[in-house]
């Protein structure tokens, strides 16, 4: 019999669920709604690929991450389970063949963005599906009370509408009892099954410093903290700037932006996983998919927009549940700068109309056309074109985004992919007399099998070329050809942002806006802000009392291990702290010792007191990690 223990054993190798996990899997195994409020790292994706694989049908996941859908399918089928996503850069006919293939049972999951739901060739294919489940990830981007709103996400309650007795499972990562409630009305859940684990997270120690030096501030941190770590910063040229920096400073580090190609971000990406680079320096275009348990700190070097993202970037930490930091440093300035950015992100119902005519005219869009087609896309070429500043502009693409406009994915890989549009019996016709194309055909079937003919399927032309003993051009001239004369259908690989009008081609002087919930979430930006800021400034309260507030959850005792904690202990302890040091740099006197040995030799009644102790006498240089990260005096 399949159980869900059966399954989690079979494909995930675990014993048994993390916390709340199980509940929430019998919960939708039950036919019940189900609202899922896990902190980062809490295993939301097992909450609803568990079920899905025990219920018969196909599981429906709503996601606005390209790459997440695109990391979720791929970890799926290397388990293999059969599933695919459905998303902006593929072309109407591949996408008409994967609905296809979901109708006819091929696939138990089915990843697309919210603004897919309301086409046609989508809802023509929802009728014809069987559905076991809808699950929406990101689930608060449904509230306008949320910091990242969708208004596509309102489309979703309307697929009742065509299946009336489908059940709904919501999830998200951060959301106030505010945001809880309007997913649940927006969505319209019936009598849902609500989970809600605490967003406190014991093994992560929050730091804030406040420093003239930053580059200095962050150097300390990463000489206290042994481990792998990620620095997130704001601009793709600091990204660069300080990796190199770290380098030199003897951390060896890499980069991570959306400008860099499929290949570079790859690459990084597993230098990284695998521990041959320490440190990674990112925008936080990095991060969300990643799954490395043994990240021991993560260090923001500006302010986030808002408390979510940040404890949602925190969050990365320490997923293995060791003793894990984050770390917020900040200059004076960074908080007149976020003040700006914020007041920058929320341009002019004049400029909107400007930037949108701006993108009509760099398509040579008609007036009515272009309704869900994809176009590469280069901010810096139209920012040149039409003499505009960049920031400016991506500031309001975001916001006719957020309108349901336009989406805009800014890096996401699209291999070439290649569908035969014959029979086997024609193609074997077709071979006979065609000799030129015969040789590119076999290779093409002996590596990448029969599916061609039911489906898109990514292909190398590196590898075939190899195959061949020919140049990758010849085989894509060789492919071109055969795309021309109908025998297959040949998408190139993509390594471009891509703009997606959602709307057909608006009259830019009359755009559908909505001034009202634009106004609305100028103020809301402006008061998350304040927290984000109110958070990073206080030095008088658990830091992780702070965050638990925000996020409407009461915790009577402090964390005891934050930076306002720890100031707070050394000043009641000040015996305690002193005697600390004195023993710690005698033992270390007589020989070198790791953390864990010098912390069994002291035996401290306070384990963050004592932390705190080795930190700053590794701070001062009284006391060193050598390469090995064995204590020194």
């Amino acid at each position: 019999m399949v159980t869900p223990e059966s399954i989690l054993k079979k494909y995930w190798g675990f014993d048994q669920f993390r916390s709340l996990q199980g509940e929430i899997i019998q919960a939708v195994l039950e036919k019940k709604d189900v609202v899922a409020l896990l902190p980062t790292g809490g295993g939301k994706s097992i909450c609803f690929q568990v079920p899905g694989l025990v219920l018969d049908g196909i599981t429906l996941v709503i996601s606005p991450l390209i790459a997440l859908m695109q990391d979720q399918v791929q970890q799926l089928r290397k388990k293999g389970v059969q599933a695919l996503a459905v998303h902006s850069g593929m072309s109407r006919s591949e996408i008409d063949i994967a609905l296809d293939n979901c109708v006819y049972g091929k696939y138990k999951f089915l990843y697309l963005s919210p603004e897919r739901l309301k086409t046609d060739i989508f809802i023509e294919r929802f009728r014809k599906m069987n559905v076991s489940l809808v699950a929406i990830d990101e689930a608060h981007c449904i509230s306008q009370w949320g910091y990242d709103f969708r208004p596509p996400y309102l489309e979703i309650a309307a697929l009742r509408e065509l299946k009336p007795t489908i059940h709904f499972m919501a999830l998200t990562a951060t959301a106030t009892q505010q945001v809880s409630d309007d997913i649940i009305s927006k969505l319209g859940l019936r009598s849902p099954a609500v989970f809600r684990k605490s967003f406190a997270r014991e093994n992560i120690y929050f730091v804030v410093r406040k420093t003239e030096n930053k580059e200095r501030k962050l150097l300390e941190i990463l000489r206290n903290v042994p481990g792998s770590a990620i620095v997130y910063v704001r601009s793709r040229k600091a990204t660069v700037e300080l990796s190199r920096w770290l380098d030199r400073e003897k951390i060896s580090a890499t980069f991570y932006h959306a400008g860099l190609t499929h290949m570079d971000r790859l690459k990084r990406q597993e230098e990284w996983i695998g521990n041959s680079m320490r440190v990674m320096v990112a925008t936080n275009a990095f991060g969300m998919g990643i799954d490395k348990p043994d990240v021991r700190a993560v260090i923001h070097m500006d302010l986030p927009e808002n408390l979510e993202s940040y404890y949602q970037e925190a969050g990365r930490a320490g997923r293995d549940g060791k003793r894990s930091y984050a770390a917020l440093v900040f200059h004076e300035v960074d908080v007149s700068s976020l003040r700006t950015k914020v007041q920058q992100a929320h341009p002019s119902i004049e400029y909107l109309k400007k930037i949108y005519q701006a993108l009509a005219n760099y398509y040579q869009l008609a007036m009515g056309s272009s309704e869900g087609e994809s176009y590469d896309f280069d901010l810096e070429d139209l920012c040149h074109r039409f003499n505009l500043r960049t920031s400016s502009v991506f500031s309001a693409l975001k916001k006719l985004e957020e309108e349901g406009l336009i989406q805009l994915s800014e890096s996401f890989y699209r291999p070439s992919r290649v569908h035969i549009l014959t029979d086997k019996a024609h193609m074997y016709e077709f071979q006979v007399a065609n000799v030129k194309y015969d040789p590119v055909i076999k290779v093409l079937l002996r590596l990448y099998g029969a599916e061609l003919f039911s489906d898109f399927v990514s292909v190398a032309e590196a590898t075939i070329a190899r195959s061949l003993k020919v140049s990758d051009a010849e085989v894509k001239e060789l492919l071109d050809q055969l795309s021309n004369l109908h025998v297959l259908a040949y998408e190139k690989a993509s390594d471009k942002p891509q703009l997606t009008f959602l709307l057909p081609r608006q009259d830019a002087d009359n755009l559908p806006l909505n001034y009202d919930r634009l106004a609305g979430r100028r103020a809301l930006a402006f008061k998350k802000m304040d927290a984000m800021i109110d958070f990073a400034e206080q030095t008088h309260r658990c830091r992780m009392q702070v965050v638990l507030a925000y996020f409407d959850e009461h915790m009577d005792e402090t964390c005891g291990k934050c930076d306002v904690c720890i100031d707070k202990k050394k000043k009641d302890n000040k015996s305690t702290f002193l005697d600390y040091e004195k023993r710690v740099t005698q033992l270390l006197s007589q020989r070198p010792m790791t953390v864990d040995e010098l912390e069994s030799a002291v035996g401290p009644r306070d384990h963050h007191l004592f932390i705190e102790v080795v930190r700053e006498l590794v701070d001062r240089g009284t006391i060193h990690y050598d390469e090995y990260w064995v204590l020194r005096k």
